[in-house]
């Protein structure tokens, strides 16, 4: 019996040897991956050493960040973990709530006073470098807080409507004309309808749409209705960023719609840094790829320049995260041109973009999740050289 247990023991821990082993080899000769296109975010790279961040636990951190990111198969170890936490009643899974009717909800933390102080104040400075140009900000709530009675009994989600509440007060103060849109109501008016994917974290085209009319009140410009558009879908196969990241597996597929207006009307849409040029704002071959949902101006770039027939002769300036590729088709109706600017891969300044382009308003739209988390946004006055 004891030379049995003693064969057993030796077994297992040959065999987590050689598990460790062969992971470690697949991972070495596994490429680092700098985009994950499941997840549809930046993946972590390998840190910068020096004595400062090893003494502050900077390196540390972000090297455990790393090697959860660079993981080989880390996709197959997510869904298989989570397959076994499901049949155990688990609700949960990598910050993500399987919720009612199968909605994927991914969790939301309070942020600090100071985080939310910064960023009011990132916006503020960038108002008094460019005070000629109107400003609007739309902060969209998630399905954390529209959805809040599809979680699951007791989930410890924070309060995002609070914190949207926190965010235009210390605006108000700050920079009262710079014009707060609040869209909690209008979308949670809504809950009941299709306004956010269940596996993805955007919301859907409709859920922009009724933010768009919220918008155009606040521009003091007529919406149009929604009559006025073709809604078409173009797929009923999309599977989204938290159904990746969460792991959860056997859910019911997302349904992709456009609003294509039925009056036609000539663009152009230039991919600036690419220096490609298109007569549309959907890239409609993305659907046959994994992130479906860059359908929408074909994912997020740098700067994206859209000139259209509209007679106004007003020129806006989007500032955003992905969350606006799908609310920009709507602005095309209103304005002659329409500059896209995302932080994360823009390297010039912005101020001497909005200088030289003489907008008549300026949007920034971004989830309360990435405007809370995207530190790019810090830095609206500065270029990258700046930065680092």
């Amino acid at each position: 019996m004891i030379r049995e247990n003693s064969l057993g023991r030796t077994i297992t821990g040959i065999s987590l040897l050689l598990f460790i082993g062969t992971m470690s080899v697949v991972g070495f000769f596994t490429p680092d991956k700098s985009f994950s296109n499941s997840e549809n975010r930046v993946l972590e790279k390998w840190p910068n050493f020096s004595l400062r961040t090893l003494q502050t636990g900077a390196f540390t951190e972000d090297y455990e960040q790393y090697v959860t990111d660079q993981f080989a198969i880390r996709d197959v170890w997510i869904g298989m973990k989570t397959d076994v936490d499901r049949v155990m009643g688990k609700k949960d899974s990598n910050g993500i709530y399987l919720g009612a009717d199968g909605y994927l909800i991914q969790s939301f933390n309070s942020p600090q006073d100071e985080e939310v102080a910064e960023r009011v104040e990132a916006i503020a400075l960038f108002h008094q470098a460019t005070p000629g140009i109107r400003k609007y900000i739309m902060l969209v709530p998630t399905a954390a807080s529209l959805l809040h009675h599809k979680l699951p009994a007791y989930a410890p989600v924070d309060d995002e409507r609070a914190v949207l509440i926190r965010i235009r007060a210390m605006l108000e103060r700050l920079q009262p004309d710079i014009r707060f849109v609040d869209v909690f109501p209008a979308l949670y008016a809504k809950r009941e309808e299709s306004i956010v994917y269940t596996t993805d974290h955007h919301w859907t085209t409709s859920g922009a749409y009724y933010a768009y009319q919220v918008l155009c009140e606040q521009m003091g410009i007529v919406p149009n209705d929604e009559s006025a558009f073709h809604i078409r879908q173009v797929t009923d196969a999309f599977y989204g960023s938290i159904y990746s990241k969460s792991g959860f597996r056997h859910l019911q597929p997302d349904r992709i719609n456009l609003y294509v207006p039925k009056e036609e009307r000539q663009l152009k849409v230039e991919y600036v840094d690419e220096g490609r040029i298109t007569d549309t704002l959907y890239e409609l071959d993305n659907l046959d790829k994994k992130d479906k949902y860059a359908v929408f101006l074909n994912g997020n770039h740098a700067l994206i320049r859209i000139t259209t027939e509209q007679p106004s002769g007003k020129k806006l300036l989007v500032v955003k995260d992905s969350y606006a590729n799908s609310m920009i088709p709507f602005l095309t109706e209103h304005f002659t041109e329409i500059d896209v600017v995302d932080l994360r891969y823009y390297s010039d300044s912005l101020t001497e973009l909005a200088t030289v382009r003489e907008y008549d308003d300026m949007l920034v739209l971004y989830n309360i999740h990435t405007y809370l988390e995207d530190t790019f946004i810090l830095n609206l006055t500065d270029t990258w050289s700046d930065r680092w």
